[in-house]
């Protein structure tokens, strides 16, 4: 039974709201077990019990201005802790330089206990309660978290839900024979079941780790591994298994995270005879833990991960009223822009924006250039084929064009996971070095590295037009290049995202004070553009947004109005000087140089941009 006289006013306050409906989600998809629904309800209430008074304040500020996070002031940044500051306490050290950097929120990698052989760049956790020692304790994050908040930080960090490692107690349990934990898992006593699955699952990695499902040879069955065969995947539909993993994730919240960004989302729940993706109990599941924050520790956010075309996308943030994911990643418009890199073309581009601009403004993206994982192809491919691009082939032409491999092409990336029966391998470097960056300086070519520091820029710009929160991947703040040490690391030697996952140079830090190095100039380069728009309503999310029809498929161009401003936003992906044929009769200041410029005929330097605002 629950006791509602003996909860703190607070708690009951928050679920009384939300009761009614976390009752029947949770009883609809667990079948009405008021016992495991009890327990939840204890666990929400211990966990509110613990957490801090200061943790309780940050909640109460949050509360009263709910859309805290969709600000034009916010700008994230993305790094593995050991490669920007060895351990926790080297970040929080390092704070300065991330304020500096005009940032006011960090996304910290995986962080927690997972075996450094066997551990997919910390997403096979091993115990959701522990940080890898090298990194740290839970103190050190909870510290760390404090001091960000101190500095008007938020704090992201992963929370791995689809699946643990099979060192982690429960799967070690399960190896032991003990049924209660095998039943956390999928368990199958031959290959029967197994093999229904295969007929309709896809693979995830079908090159370096083929098949959905793993032989267990100490209990002689069969589990179930979607990612890797070191990845048990969790059994969702044992209410155990959800009630201890948002226990987990509200621990982690309890240590001052403020966005858990809930990994592989659309794959936890499995059921025979379907794909196992973006299955109705995936939302059911994702709204009641939207709710048990808002119960816990309101203000935090979630943030999932849903690598898919918008029509998959969109469903996961739910509906005004019942909301799921506070935000998700714009990884659509990602890939569309290395393309465009690419080819040179904007339309498929344009065609991805007006996509994007017609979805309600309360929908939040996360934007992004270059994070820690690969770019896959996942272009709208029935959209390029009246242009002649067809999948295979064009995947190899981006491909060999960002890889360096076409004579003229400067980009400097790799393969990742390269399937040549399908022709569906994806594409890993950092920003400057698909941007070019790394093969000037290699050529020693002045002309050319100026022309691409001005690319780099130029991508730069048009993340920061589009609506949402721009998160910038540590490194890229100075134009940091491609590192190929991984491949001497018997450990990462065989991952090529590694290549992009070196560690920050701080010798190369510190050149951002010298305006005549590659550091200098993208580090000013970029603060610059952050502040301008942090100082400009009009690049406030809530702005309208429209395409601007430049006449020229090597221009995009971008309308944008909020509260008496107006920006026209125009972006050169050629590499020759381009106009963009508009004819806007407003008086118009470059926000680059604060004079004046007609938006008519707007001439644009090749891999430019131009920023133009007028005001009502």
């Amino acid at each position: 039974m629950i006791d509602w006289g003996a909860m703190k006013p607070e708690f009951r306050k928050r679920l009384e709201k939300n009761y009614d409906e976390l009752k029947w989600l949770y009883c609809e998809i667990y079948h009405n077990d008021m016992q495991a629904f009890t327990y939840f309800i204890s666990m929400l209430e211990q966990y509110y019990e613990e957490r801090s008074e200061v943790l309780k304040e940050w909640d109460e500020a949050r509360e009263m201005v709910p859309d805290w996070y969709k600000g034009n002031e916010m700008l994230g940044m993305l790094m593995y802790t050991n490669c920007f500051a060895g351990n926790l306490q080297g970040v929080e050290k390092h704070l300065d330089y991330v304020k500096e950097c005009g940032v006011n929120y960090v996304h910290l990698m995986p962080l927690l206990e997972s075996p450094p052989d066997r551990s997919d760049g910390g997403y096979a956790v091993s115990d959701f309660r522990k940080v890898q020692p090298n990194l740290g304790t839970m103190e050190d994050l909870a510290h760390l978290s404090d001091q960000c908040h101190n500095k008007g930080i938020s704090v992201c960090l992963d929370f791995v839900m689809n699946h643990t490692s099979e060192d982690h107690e429960w799967a070690k349990r399960a190896r032991a024979g003990e049924k209660e934990y095998q039943d956390r898992y999928f368990f199958y006593d031959n290959w029967d079941i197994p093999n229904q699955f295969e007929k309709t699952v896809p693979q995830v990695f079908p090159q370096t780790a083929p098949g959905n499902f793993s032989w267990c040879d100490e209990v002689q069955k069969v589990v179930m591994t979607t990612f890797y065969p070191y990845q048990w995947d969790l059994n969702y539909a044992n209410p155990t298994v959800f009630n201890d993993m948002t226990a987990n994730m509200l621990n982690l919240c309890n240590h001052g995270v403020d966005i858990i960004r809930l990994d592989a989302t659309p794959y936890i729940w499995k059921e025979l005879g379907t794909s196992c993706r973006n299955l109705p109990q995936v939302h059911a599941l994702v709204r009641i833990m939207h709710i048990a924050a808002d119960i816990v520790c309101p203000g935090t956010l979630l943030l999932g991960e849903v690598v898919m075309e918008p029509s998959k996308v969109v469903p996961y943030f739910g509906s005004v009223d019942k909301p799921e994911c506070h935000m998700l990643y714009n990884v659509t418009t990602m890939a569309s822009t290395w393309h465009t890199v690419a080819t040179h073309d904007v339309r498929l581009l344009r065609h991805q924006m007006e996509t994007v601009f017609a979805l309600p403004k309360q929908y939040t993206f996360l934007n992004y250039l270059r994070c820690h994982d690969d770019i896959g192809w996942g272009l709208d491919y029935p959209f390029l084929r009246q242009f002649g691009m067809e999948e295979v082939a064009h995947k190899k032409f981006l491909n060999d064009c960002l890889g360096g491999k076409i004579y003229g092409c400067d980009g400097r990336g790799e393969l990742y996971n390269d399937d040549p029966r399908l022709g569906d391998a994806r594409l890993c470097g950092t920003t400057a070095s698909l941007c070019g960056i790394e093969a000037a300086e290699f050529e020693e070519n002045e002309e050319k590295l100026k022309r691409n520091i001005r690319l780099d820029l130029m991508l730069h710009a048009f993340l920061f037009t589009q609506s949402g929160i721009p998160v910038i991947y540590s490194g890229d703040e100075i134009g940091q290049l491609n590192d190929y040490t991984y491949h001497e690391n018997p450990l990462k030697y065989d991952d090529s995202r590694y290549l992009h996952r070196g560690d920050l140079n701080w010798d190369e830090v510190e050149l951002r004070k010298d305006p005549d190095t590659r550091q200098g100039e993208i580090f000013n380069g970029l603060r610059k553009l952050e502040k301008i728009r942090a100082s400009h309503p009009v690049f406030e999310s809530a702005a309208d947004t429209w395409i601007v029809e430049p006449y020229n498929d090597h221009i995009l161009g971008i309308g944008r109005y909020y509260e008496g401003q107006k920006l026209i936003a125009l972006f050169n992906f050629s590499s020759y000087d381009e106009t963009a044929w508009i004819d806007e009769q407003e008086t118009y200041v470059d926000l680059m140089t604060g004079k004046e410029r007609p938006a008519k005929a707007v001439g644009i330097p090749a891999y430019d941009f131009a920023w133009l605002l007028t005001t009502y």
